[in-house]
Formats: structure tokens, sequence, C-alpha cells
């Protein structure tokens, strides 16, 4: 029997960027605490935004461990954001110069982070005063249909990873592929390839959402003839 050509990359490796000083800033949050929490990273915008210092370790450490787990990857793609080019700086750091020049790195537009709208500066006290509708309107159209003021919805972004993913499909084809991206985005990756109701696409459950530098990993199976999970949020701490 002839044996069919792979359709897929044979891996492919998501990693969300390490610890962000807008993370840190944020403590978790989807809006600064107050005035104090924002002073920091206030006016910075989101595709300049720096990772912290343990952000930098974070992505040395993980680094160690994608090569040991995976070797060398064909191609390496970010978002282009600050924090995600310094988290494959960081990543690339544990591979010899002349591995690194196996690997082609490049930014794409399609993985950036969700546009987070006019509240993106805001503290609690503030969003609520100048969106009093927001909570109402959040909760009965949840976290994947709904849409900041003046920002993007999950199911948008959920459309250009599907461009970005069938780019990778015509033209990586077997093989290994990291992608460095951010966590909402991840969601949209997951939601594709995983196929997720609309339902699992509302939110993370409270022990899913993705750790800074977690890796989460698919790998082809022939006989699915698709990209399976097999990894997800892997912390690779020590």
């Amino acid at each position: 029997m002839k044996h069919k050509k792979i359709d897929r990359p044979s891996l492919l490796v998501l990693v969300r960027h390490a610890e962000s000083e807008r993370n840190f800033a944020k403590k978790g949050s989807v809006y600064f605490a107050d005035e104090e929490a924002r002073a920091t990273v206030k006016g910075i915008p989101d595709h300049k935004i720096p990772l912290t210092p343990e952000g930098r370790k974070q992505s040395r450490r993980v680094g160690k461990h994608l090569k040991q787990g995976f070797g060398i990857f064909d191609y390496v793609y970010h978002s282009g954001y600050f924090r995600a080019e310094q988290t494959v700086e960081g990543l690339l750091a544990a591979y010899s110069p002349a591995e690194r020049k196996r690997a082609r790195v490049s930014p794409h537009l399609f993985i950036r982070e969700r546009d987070p709208g006019f509240t993106y500066d805001m503290t609690q006290a503030e969003a609520e005063r100048a969106f009093p509708w927001l909570k109402t309107y959040w909760k009965t159209f949840g976290g994947f249909f709904a849409k900041p003021p003046g920002g993007e919805s999950l199911a948008q972004v959920a459309e250009r990873v599907y461009l970005f993913l069938n780019m990778l499909f015509r033209d990586r084809a077997g093989k290994k592929i990291l992608v460095v991206t951010h966590g909402g985005t991840l969601r949209c990756f997951r939601f594709l390839l995983e196929r997720w109701s609309y339902d699992q696409a509302l939110a993370w459950p409270p022990d899913q959402k993705p750790a800074n530098c977690g890796v989460t990993v698919y790998h082809y199976k022939e006989k699915q003839k698709r990209l399976t999970l097999e990894a997800y949020n892997l912390g690779c701490e020590n």
C-alpha cells in the first residue's frame, strides 16, 4: 500500500510568553487594582511590554527542556511582540549558534495578542465607571464571543489563528514547529486543533489557565490524520 504523504507539521509546540512586566503588575487580574499597580507599565503599548527578570530566567530554563525533548525546530514563529521576541531569545539560548541557524525564526501578525481595546490601561474602578454595562454584557455572551470595548473577541482571534494554521498545513507539512504566542491566542489554537465546542471555549477551567512559559505539545498521528494533544501547560520548573 502506498504511504500517504503527511499533510500537517509532524510536531507543533506552543509556548506562552514568559512572565512580562504587565503580568507582574496585574497579578492575574483583568484590570489593574489601582494606580500604584499600574505605575510601572502605564502608557506602554502592548507590543512593547518587556519580560521581567524572572521571565527571562523562565525562558532560558524552558529552552533547555525543549532542546532535550524535541531537538532542533525547523521553524520558530512568534507574535512580534517584544515579550514574545525576548521569550524566543531565551528559549533558543539553549542551542548552539550552528543549531540556531538551522531554525528559521519569523514574526507572524496572525498569532499576536488579542486587542484589549479601550480598557487596556484602566484600573478596576475606572473600567466600571466608564463601562457600567460591561460586566452584564460579558456574563451574557461569555469570554469567547464578547468583545472588549474597542477590542476584539476571542472568536475574532480564532479567525486569524485559523489562517495561520492553514499556512502551516500547506507549507510546513512534516516539519517541527515552535510557536511563541499569548494566553488568549493559545486558547484559540486549542479551540481549532481540538475541535472544542463553543461552551468549552467560553472560559479556561480553573486549573487550565496557561502558565507563563507553559508548553503545549501536539504530535501528528497517522491513524487520526491530525495533530493530537500530548501535553498541556508543562511548566518545566526544574
